[in-house]
């Protein structure tokens, strides 16, 4: 068995704060690559955005991506991620991937400060296009896919634990 567990989803499908649940209830150790950029670039998600562009994160993002060699961790990623076949590559190479499927409805009630998240996407693309796009790579790469619609995050975390 892979000793980590990487999620992949939408931001606000929960993969930061379910994550940590998840660690702490399987003793590993956890792992936000979101925070990985923001510490080695000294720069938010949205700096990096602002002073480039969306395509520059993602970038960004793989390089720290292909750097992580770990084991026993549940990896928590941004949700670009899923763009980059070198970095799911090197995720499904040492990680089970999980998605956290969220309904668009549920997502746009989670997410008030789209304007400020850092959310990689081209200036005029709208944050449904970018929803339909990222769902069809998510699925691409999952190797369990969790209902995140119903259910609180230490449920799921639970229920995540069980599918494995």
């Amino acid at each position: 068995m892979k000793s980590n567990l990487t999620l992949i989803g939408m931001p606000g499908a929960g993969k930061s704060t379910i994550g940590i649940i998840l660690a702490k209830n399987l003793g590993l150790g956890f792992i936000d690559t979101d925070v990985l950029i923001q510490i080695n670039q000294q720069k938010s998600l949205q700096q990096i955005i602002d002073e480039s562009d969306h395509l520059n994160l993602r970038s960004i993002e793989e390089k720290e991506i292909l750097k992580i060699n770990i084991e026993k961790h549940v990896i928590a990623t941004g949700g670009s991620v899923a763009y980059s076949e070198k970095a799911m590559g090197h995720l499904l190479g040492i990680s089970k991937i999980v998605f956290l499927e969220v309904t668009f409805k549920e997502i746009k009630k989670r997410i008030h400060n789209f304007k400020t998240r850092g959310i990689a996407k081209a200036k005029n693309q709208t944050f449904n296009e970018l929803f339909e796009d990222r769902q069809l790579l998510y699925k691409k790469y999952a190797e369990i896919t969790i209902d995140c619609n119903q259910l609180d995050q230490e449920e799921l975390a639970v229920q995540i634990a069980e599918s494995l």
